[in-house]
């Protein structure tokens, strides 16, 4: 019998984070958690990073996942809003490391790819796929869908890996080789 693996999955953002947790159990994907941590608006920025850091390990704490995957800052024309997003970021990356937990890192791009299969996904084809892939009761906000789409993405490109190994490839030089 596989074990599970428990991913936590995380959509940064300064005003709000969304998180996602799933078990990979085998090749199955199964639902545990998600949601959004909301920073106060008049906050000031010191105040946004001790919020999110004391939630994402409050979520860490709750549902006790073994790895975690975060979404890559995306850098936009506004460079601001980029600085406060990579801020948000690295506040949660702090809270993964200092709860001990793997910390592995997808683009947007991968991300859609993955969940969608074109990387130019609408947040609504997210959505809707997330959906489906867990085959939800519901339709999760566009942040907790995103961090649900992060940890799929992890579970897929890992899983994907695994079973190229197992059918004999190895990595050599950042691509797959036949032994």
């Amino acid at each position: 019998m596989n074990t599970p693996t428990r991913i936590l999955g995380i959509d940064p953002g300064s005003r709000i984070t969304g998180f996602g947790v799933i078990d990979l159990v085998g090749r199955q994907h199964v639902y545990v958690a998600s949601g959004c941590i909301k920073t106060p608006p008049k906050a000031t920025l010191a105040e946004r990073i001790d919020v999110l850091f004391r939630h994402i390990v409050e979520v860490i704490d709750t549902y006790q996942p073994t790895v975690s995957a975060i979404e890559q800052v995306f850098v936009n024309v506004n460079p601001a809003a980029t600085l406060m997003l990579g801020q948000a970021r690295g506040a949660c990356i702090a809270a993964l490391v200092h709860q001990s937990l793997p910390v592995h890192e997808y683009t947007a791009l991968q991300v859609k790819q993955a969940v969608v299969g074109q990387g130019k996904a609408a947040k609504e084809q997210v959505q809707h796929m997330v959906v489906q892939m867990l085959a939800l009761n519901g339709t999760p906000s566009a942040d907790a869908a995103d961090a649900l789409a992060v940890c799929l993405t992890h579970a897929l490109r890992n899983h994907n890996l695994a079973a190229q190994i197992q059918q004999g490839l190895s990595i050599k030089g950042g691509r797959f080789t036949a032994r």
